[in-house]
């Protein structure tokens, strides 16, 4: 399997930083958040110490939402088909999944997890998946198999959950929420989705370039971008892995890449994730629309 995902969605390093006077410099802090490489960008005289609360935050929701943590509540839920008194987290962004996956008509559904890995399995043998591997894998999809409330989740045996369309954004959003309860302002988070508590600290957006071309201001605003080839299943990058749960095919590369900006960087993650799967700019703008305040940013034709 291939990834150039950091290339063709954000590249982080292609976020511009004027120069200009202030009173501290932007401090960068760099680490890992759901396998993406996560950075902290901010000016202030205990940045470090911010920056370690952040990188505690993002450790303590990979307890909830890794699929490599053997003990993480999604990995608990995977193994057993039932999780008793799930996260507030967990159960949090489930709801919105709920939303983005009505509004989606389908396209957007985290039980797709048993298709991925389908798909993930042969590929390292540098194989395609069969029609009967296939239609077992397809067997095991359907958010309507789902059972949420406080107290438990609880899905049909053999079924399994990726929150990799969301929890990054999620992820961020969290980190966002306790950063702003510390009264902290002027602040870029980047989890693999950006999320931008207000402004630069010179006063002006940030500046947030895409690999596509153009570039996107932030300003108390997530950007999310999602591209059908970004990873890939196959040598010659052909075979991307967003997967559509209604077929159990590869998003068609009719896109390069999908930028969306809201309020929420978990809601733009997952808009942009399902947007991958539909074939027309107006089709995108419709689903996008369904939700106050988000807005399409860009839609790189491939």
């Amino acid at each position: 399997m291939t990834t150039r995902r950091r290339f063709l969605t954000i590249s982080a390093a292609a976020v511009a930083f004027p120069n200009a006077s202030r009173a501290e410099p932007v401090y960068t802090w760099q680490g890992v958040a759901l396998g993406a490489r996560a950075t902290l960008r901010l000016a202030h005289p205990d940045a470090k110490a911010i920056s370690a609360r952040v990188a505690a935050e993002i450790s303590r929701l990979e307890d909830i939402f890794s699929l490599y943590r053997p003990s993480s509540s999604l990995m608990q839920l995977n193994h057993a088909g039932r999780l008793a008194s799930p996260p507030f987290e967990l159960l949090e962004c489930l709801s919105l999944t709920s939303a983005v996956h009505r509004a989606s008509e389908g396209r957007f559904d985290p039980t797709i997890q048993p298709l991925w890995a389908c798909y993930a399995k042969v590929s390292a043998q540098g194989l395609m998946p069969q029609t009967d591997e296939l239609n077992l894998a397809r067997s095991l999809i359907g958010w309507d198999r789902v059972y949420t409330s406080s107290s438990s989740i609880v899905m049909q045996p053999g079924m399994a959950l990726t929150l990799n369309g969301i929890a990054q954004g999620y992820i961020a959003d969290r980190v966002a929420e306790m950063l702003t309860a510390e009264g902290l302002t002027n602040i870029l988070i980047d989890t693999g989705e950006f999320r931008a508590l207000g402004t630069h600290p010179d006063g002006r957006p940030w500046p947030v370039k895409l690999a596509a071309g153009g570039e996107v201001p932030l300003d108390t605003r997530a950007l999310a971008t999602s591209a059908p080839l970004g990873t890939t299943f196959d040598e010659r990058a052909q075979v991307g892995h967003i997967l559509d749960p209604r077929t159990g095919q590869p998003a068609r590369s009719n896109w390069q890449e999908i930028s969306v900006s809201a309020k929420s960087a978990a809601l733009a993650d997952a808009l942009s994730t399902a947007a991958c799967l539909i074939e027309t700019r107006a089709g995108i703008n419709a689903l996008v629309a369904q939700f106050q305040g988000a807005r399409v940013e860009s839609a790189a034709a491939a």
